[in-house]
């Protein structure tokens, strides 16, 4: 599972450009599929039949899409004024190398240097429209040649291994609960069950609000990432969670109050299979989870989700270990599923 990770994150896939994710998912879900949909978003729903069809539909959930940038105008010079897709912290995009658009264009973005910023410029972070992206361009008909308003990009962030088990890559969140989804598919399943590979959740779960009406799920399972908060000065409950300290089963974030019944269900699915896990220690970020609860007549959500340091940026980490342990938790508690609800 791990190399599906990788391999997953490696992949362009910016909020409303998910397309290169979209296709490797579905070539590895075809050959275990019993059904496969596209929806007019572009989520992918694909349905795997287990071995007996509940009264309730259950839909697991995972994003595919990962922030970015798209490019707004360019300058006489050459540069590329763009502007964040999803939240990213303009701190963290200093300097950082993107690819663009289809052909995937290298650049960097780039600022003022330090050298000629004032004392009271260099005690603030650079707004957006001071920033910059730099693709090598001599000037605005050489840039356009290259590149168009309107593309897509993303950060440039490979995979490298850190150690207690720790990886630095790109789109940890959530190309981890998309790897988890599918290889839960190519397993035997206890009940019928739908996975639902969303998209733009970074712009506002737009693609889970449509896959949600589409599927009516009475129950939705979403795989996440989740913001660690770990490192110094974060001390006691301001760490709000560990990587490496187990799957992260949240109670209530900003925008979803998960099942009770789900929530005490997965906890004790965790314990019984001596399944490290933690939750947060506190009320924020959000989920596709949001909006699956409050379609049609409403759905049971609950969410297991990666601790992820520097999330939404090009340098995140998580630990590979309880990226297995939430596919263990995932499996675990799916047979609980059934023997609460079969």
């Amino acid at each position: 599972m791990i190399d599906t990770v990788k391999k997953l994150c490696s992949l362009f896939g910016p909020s409303g450009c998910e397309d290169e994710v979209r296709d490797y998912i579905r070539a590895q879900a075809e050959p275990y599929a019993d059904e496969i949909l596209q929806d007019a978003n572009g989520s992918l729903l694909v349905l795997r039949r287990g071995k007996k069809t509940l009264r309730q539909t259950v839909m697991l959930a995972a994003h595919m899409d990962e922030v970015g940038v798209i490019v707004k105008s360019i300058t006489d010079d050459g540069f590329l004024r763009f502007a964040f897709v999803g939240g990213v912290d303009r701190r963290v995009a200093l300097g950082k190398k993107v690819y663009l658009g289809a052909r995937r264009i290298p650049g960097v973005i780039g600022m003022k240097p330090i050298h000629l910023t004032t004392k009271e410029e260099r005690k603030s972070v650079p707004k957006l429209e001071s920033l910059y992206i730099d693709i090598g361009a001599a000037d605005r008909q050489q840039a356009e040649q290259q590149v168009s308003c309107g593309d897509y990009g993303c950060f440039g962030g490979e995979c490298t291994a850190l150690s207690g088990g720790l990886v630095r890559m790109k789109a940890i969140d959530d190309r981890v609960g998309c790897a988890i989804l599918l290889e839960t598919l190519k397993r035997e399943l206890p009940f019928d069950t739908w996975f639902a590979f969303t998209v733009q959740e970074e712009v506002g779960c737009r693609g889970a609000f449509g896959a949600s009406f589409r599927l009516r799920p009475d129950i939705a399972l979403v795989i996440e990432g989740t913001t660690a908060a770990d490192a110094p000065p974060a001390e006691g409950a301001q760490k709000l969670c560990v990587p490496g300290g187990g799957p992260v089963l949240p109670f209530m974030d900003g925008g979803a109050i998960y099942d009770r019944e789900l929530f005490r269900l997965l906890a004790a699915t965790a314990e019984e299979k001596g399944i490290p896990w933690q939750t947060k220690t506190r009320i924020a970020g959000g989920t596709d989870a949001q909006v699956i609860q409050r379609a049609c007549g409403g759905c049971k959500v609950a969410a297991i989700s990666a601790a992820v340091r520097y999330i939404h940026s090009p340098s995140s980490v998580g630990s590979t270990k309880d990226f297995e342990n939430m596919k263990a938790l995932l499996d675990a508690f799916l047979e609980k599923l059934e023997e609460a609800y079969g």
